[in-house]
C-alpha cells in the first residue's frame, strides 16, 4: 500500500507553525497553463476569489508584493503612492527566484525569502476567502483575507487599475 506523499510547501509550514486554518488544493499544471485565469477555472472557482502574487521594486530598491485580483492588472501608479515611492516597476521574471525563493507561477506571498512590505487589493476584505499560490506550481492556498493580512503583515489598499 502506497500512501501518497503530501506535499508542504514553505508557506504552509509557516501556516502550520502560526496554527492558521487554510485549506490545501491542486491542479494539474501539465498543460502549462498556470497563468491566474486559467488555475480559477481548473479549480472552479470564481476568479474574483483567485489573487495573483507581484514583485515589483521602488525607485529606492526596495522590493514590494502586491496581491490581487487574477483578473486586474496592477496599478503602478496607485503602488507608487501608497509606498512612498517615486516610481514602481515590475521586477524581471528572472529576478523572482532570486529575492523570493520562489518561482513565476508559483510565488507565495508567504515565506518569502525576506518579509517585504506586502499589499492585498482590498476586495479580499469583503470575501470569505481568497486562493493565493502555495508557492509551487500546481498547489494554492485557501485561506481568510484576514488571517492573510496578519501573517504577511500587510496591509489592504485599492491597487488594481
Amino acid at each position: 500500500m502506497s500512501k501518497e506523499k503530501v506535499v508542504k510547501t514553505n508557506a504552509m509550514r509557516i501556516l502550520d507553525s502560526k496554527k492558521i486554518n487554510y485549506e490545501m488544493i491542486t491542479y494539474e499544471s501539465k498543460d502549462g497553463k498556470i497563468d491566474g485565469i486559467s488555475v480559477a477555472h481548473k479549480i472552479g472557482i470564481d476568479e474574483a476569489n483567485v489573487f495573483k502574487t507581484l514583485v515589483s521594486q521602488g525607485t529606492s530598491k526596495e522590493l514590494y508584493v502586491f496581491v490581487i485580483p487574477v483578473a486586474e492588472e496592477l496599478s503602478l501608479k496607485k503602488a507608487a503612492v501608497i509606498t512612498g515611492e517615486k516610481k514602481i516597476e515590475m521586477i524581471n521574471v528572472n529576478d523572482i527566484m532570486k529575492y523570493t525563493g520562489y518561482i513565476r507561477g508559483g510565488c507565495s506571498p508567504i515565506g518569502q525569502k525576506r518579509e517585504y512590505k506586502t499589499f492585498i487589493h482590498e476586495s479580499a476584505k469583503e470575501l470569505e476567502f481568497i486562493i493565493v499560490s502555495a508557492g509551487k506550481i500546481g498547489y494554492q492556498i485557501k485561506i481568510n483575507p484576514n488571517d492573510l493580512i496578519n501573517v504577511v503583515s500587510g496591509n489592504f489598499e485599492y491597487i488594481i487599475k
